[in-house]
Order: C-alpha cells, then sequence, then structure tokens
C-alpha cells in the first residue's frame, strides 16, 4: 500500500489546499492529511490544532482514502511511523519552491526512503493563502471562493468571538 503525507499548518483549510489533496488523493492508495506544529506559528494561529483536525475531517468526509492526524514530531520521522513513502508539497509560486526543496533535501537526509512530490497550484487557487483568509475574515468578507463550504461558518464564529474578546 502506498502512503503519502500532506503536513501542514491548514490555519484553516482553504480551498487551495482541498484541491492538493483531492488531486494526491489519486495518485496514493492513502494519504494523510497532517496538521503539524509550526514552531514559528504556534502563538499565531487562529485555530488550535485539534481544531484545524476537527474542521479538515469535515471537509473530506467523503474522501474514503484521506486520514487526517496530527503531529509534533519531525515529519521525517512521522513518515517513518506512518509507513509514508511520499510527502506531498503543494506549490504556489516560484518563491515556494526554493524552500520546499530545502525542506525536501533535509526530510531525504532524515529518512533516505522518503521522496517528495510537489503539485503546482491549480491557477485559480494561486493567490490564495490561510493568512490572506483569515485578514480578510477580519474584515468580515465573503469567504466563498477561498474556503471549504462547510467551515465558513467556523471560521466566522471562531473571528467573531476573537473580536469580541
Amino acid at each position: 500500500m502506498k502512503t503519502a503525507i500532506y503536513p501542514g499548518s491548514f490555519d484553516p483549510i482553504t480551498l487551495g489546499h482541498l484541491n492538493i489533496i483531492k488531486r494526491a488523493a489519486v495518485c496514493f492508495d492513502k494519504l494523510i492529511v497532517c496538521v503539524l506544529v509550526n514552531s514559528e506559528k504556534m502563538n499565531r494561529g487562529l485555530f488550535t490544532p485539534e481544531e484545524r483536525v476537527e474542521l479538515i475531517r469535515k471537509v473530506v468526509a467523503k474522501l474514503p482514502n484521506v486520514e487526517v492526524d496530527c503531529s509534533s514530531t519531525l515529519l521525517a520521522e512521522y513518515a517513518r511511523q506512518r509507513k509514508a513513502c511520499t510527502l506531498v508539497k503543494g506549490l504556489r509560486a516560484v518563491s515556494d519552491y526554493e524552500n520546499e526543496l530545502q525542506m525536501a533535501l533535509i526530510n531525504r537526509k532524515l529518512n533516505p526512503r522518503l521522496e517528495t512530490m510537489f503539485l503546482p497550484s491549480s491557477t485559480k487557487y494561486t493567490y490564495i493563502s490561510s493568512s490572506v483568509v483569515k485578514e480578510m475574515a477580519r474584515y468580515g468578507a465573503d469567504l466563498t471562493d477561498f474556503l471549504p463550504r462547510e467551515i465558513i461558518e467556523d471560521v466566522q464564529r471562531k473571528m467573531d468571538s476573537r473580536r469580541d474578546s
């Protein structure tokens, strides 16, 4: 069984992330969407890692070979534990490639059996990022073209509660 991992912070999951998930899911027997705790973003998150897992589960519920998990371990070690052969990384722009290539080489050094597959974003999602979505949500913008419909209310509710406190 070929297992791949699509890692990220997913705070929140966007339509761009979902596009990568759907495309990667057809390439592997199992795709694990793994919420990684990013030390640089740890205190700036809108959602806790556990809340992100639940949001992603809502969004991928109809994809039978997609599993959602959370990890605070090194990605290469997590992949070894889950017997994954491939990491899936989405690329929106050339600027993403340089950083992702470096990470791919590090992960390969730590786990020589681990490959990284780069999937370019579909053109209509290249401008979407979780950071941009959070900023739009702060101002009450319509998120229909940016987030999966299953979680729009969750994001708006979370942002409203942040504004109220």
